[in-house]
């Protein structure tokens, strides 16, 4: 099966807005704790994808989608709407994969694309945080990404529950 990772603009979010929803809806229903909580469904997750193009379509953020011979299957982010002390870094955002697709190298290879990306503007640091504890903090650390510090009670899980969130960074070379 073919993959291709490609960034899309603001048009190419609002083009791929419905597939986006799925794959945002299909992660959240299999525990991904990435901003948003039940009742959450595909029309509220389209209304987010939009918004997301409008920030692309300002230089807010950059979008990379990758995609199988079923359709939209990954996405992250790169936030670049930062105070002018922190020009030099990005935060990487909502980095998704569908349940069905999972440990295929998709995540990696979207984060080399948003890592490419970030060099590319300049960017020297990147920044995250993720749920203490889960896979996504364990394939940070393997793509150099290192523990700044966790936070307790940092976010509503979907029993009702406060979760701890994990905050890592990683240096790039600058180019």
């Amino acid at each position: 099966m073919k993959l291709t990772i490609e960034e899309l603009h603001g048009d190419g979010v609002r083009a791929h807005a419905a597939a986006l929803a799925d794959l945002l809806h299909a992660c959240l229903l299999h525990g991904a704790s990435v901003g948003f909580v039940p009742p959450f469904d595909v029309s509220d997750a389209r209304r987010y994808w939009l918004s997301v193009a409008q920030q692309v379509d300002a230089g807010a953020r950059t979008l990379f989608v990758a995609s199988d011979d079923n359709g939209v299957r990954g996405t992250v982010q790169l936030a670049l709407a930062m105070p002018a002390n922190g020009a030099h870094r990005a935060e990487i955002n909502k980095m998704l994969v569908h349940p069905g697709a999972r440990r295929r190298g998709m995540a990696l290879r979207l984060m080399a694309a948003a890592e490419e990306r970030a060099r590319e503007l300049g960017r020297t640091l990147l920044v995250l945080d993720t749920w203490t504890g889960s896979g996504a903090q364990h394939l940070y650390e393997r793509l150099g990404f290192e523990v700044s510090g966790t936070i307790p009670d940092y976010a509503r899980l979907d029993d009702g529950s406060l979760g701890a969130t994990t905050v890592m960074y990683k240096r790039l070379p600058a180019t």
